[in-house]
């Protein structure tokens, strides 16, 4: 996400190291790149127009610290100012209704409302500890009722079941009913989408909300529409009420044109942004963070939440405990640790959040791709348990046939065993009280200012 604008940005910011002083002249053309990078990001242009007019306001005549260079100071400039576009804090649910709290989910077809119902169910159970009930009321389209039904069984909610001979506010208010006498506590409702803005669209939700009186109205856009999402979204606030908006497919947007322009269109906050196909893949909008991912600077706080959330513990602790006894690092070990890599969405997730993986060659982000992780998992796959276990043993006939039965070459197999045993020395060194030495290591690489300085880890909130 937002590759491009990030590239672009950086390049930009580095033409200001060195001054002493930031002036209108010294900036002039500084944003006039970050203008054009912005249009290029497709962000929409009455927001491009303000972003650089305050940007600029701020920063001129601004003094330069000792301890911070002119570049610092601009980068600091044009974060605060990010943020300040996409909404400066996290505004999460507001659930703070007589049970059921009633969530109405509105948006254009195919810009993954059903599925974005089913994770947002997935988040409030699993996070917020909520029972949560889901209901379609799309009578267009029996297939979305199904879709629905099916996201329901794989997330463990419960599905309130409608059909196509029925009326939209009665599916609703049935369900409402139901929820209410079976003690729910979170009801979301999916409506029926369209492949344009339209005036019967329009009329039919805004009888529904009228009807069920929902606490949130979530609006659902794509991200990888750019500025149109903005417009699609202001078009819908406009007829209706809405109290957010769910960004979907943000994983797939180079751009992020969607991010920086629909809350100062709406003027309403994005709440949640779909970061992957997985039902997990679902994280709160934190403006803050964002900002920092976008200049660069990673997001070790969404980094530390995942790694809480979906690395297993107790295979942790074990593999820990078995490095401590010396009993040593196998192969069936580094299969776990890359299986524990994908849940939390792949090499390239982890080091989008990272601070300063920005600044990669494309050549480190070709070899940290996820499809040399599948690889890796094939060839171990291909392994008898006896060989992952002592890997010494396996020589030139095992080699062959390993790679054969992974689809692989001998060379890849060479080089899977190169990576394994680097990992294996540096378990050892963890072994041997070399996991503080390595600790202060990584807080040695930090930038100055540490943790909340620029480019370290973001205060917490």
């Amino acid at each position: 996400m937002f590759e491009n604008l990030s590239e672009r940005l950086g390049k930009t910011l580095k033409n200001l190291s060195g001054k002493g002083r930031l002036t209108e002249d010294n900036i002039k053309d500084t944003l006039r790149e970050v203008r054009m990078a912005l249009l290029e990001a497709d962000v929409a242009l009455p927001v491009v127009r303000d972003f650089i007019g305050q940007v600029k306001e701020r920063a001129v005549g601004t003094e330069v610290s000792k301890s911070l260079n002119p570049g610092q100071v601009f980068i600091k400039i044009v974060q605060s100012e990010l943020e300040s576009v996409m909404g400066q804090v996290n505004e999460s649910l507001n659930l703070a209704a007589q049970p059921p709290a009633v969530v109405l989910m509105a948006g254009l077809q195919g810009a993954g409302k059903t599925t974005s119902v089913g994770k947002l169910a997935a988040l409030l159970k699993q996070r917020e500890k909520k029972k949560v009930l889901v209901v379609s009321v799309d009578v267009y389209r029996p297939a979305a009722i199904k879709q629905l039904e099916t996201l329901a069984k794989e997330v463990d909610v419960e599905f309130f079941p409608s059909s196509e001979d029925q009326k939209p506010i009665d599916i609703a208010n049935a369900a409402i009913d139901f929820a209410r006498k079976h003690f729910f506590d979170v009801l979301l409702v999916d409506t029926a989408g369209r492949l344009h803005v339209d005036g019967e669209m329009m009329g039919e939700i805004q009888a529904l909300h009228k009807a069920i009186n929902p606490i949130e109205t979530l609006f659902v856009v794509d991200a990888m529409t750019g500025q149109d999402a903005a417009n699609t979204a202001k078009a819908f606030n406009d007829s209706l009420p809405l109290t957010g908006v769910i960004l979907t497919k943000a994983d797939g947007d180079a751009r992020g044109g969607a991010a920086l322009s629909v809350r100062h269109i709406t003027g309403k906050p994005i709440k949640f942004i779909g970061m992957g196909e997985k039902l997990d893949a679902l994280e709160a909008f934190h403006p803050e963070r964002i900002a920092s991912r976008i200049l660069g600077m990673g997001d070790v706080l969404t980094l530390i939440e995942e790694v809480e959330r979906k690395v297993d513990k107790d295979k942790a602790q074990k593999l820990a405990q078995k490095v401590q006894k010396g009993k040593g690092f196998d192969l069936q070990d580094f299969k776990e640790q890359l299986e524990q890599m994908r849940n939390m969405g792949g090499m390239m997730s982890m080091m989008d959040k990272m601070p300063g993986m920005g600044n990669m060659t494309a050549q480190i982000k070709e070899k940290a791709n996820d499809k040399s992780f599948v690889q890796m998992e094939s060839i171990i796959n291909s392994m008898t348990p006896g060989e992952r276990t002592r890997p010494d043993v396996i020589k030139g006939g095992r080699k062959r046939r390993i790679a054969a039965g992974s689809g692989t070459q001998i060379q890849d197999v060479n080089r899977l065993l190169k990576q394994f045993t680097q990992m294996q020395k540096m378990m050892k060194k963890m072994s041997g009280g070399g996991m503080k030495k390595m600790m202060s290591n990584m807080k040695g690489m930090m930038p100055p200012g540490g943790p909340g300085g620029m480019g370290g880890m973001p205060p917490s909130r």
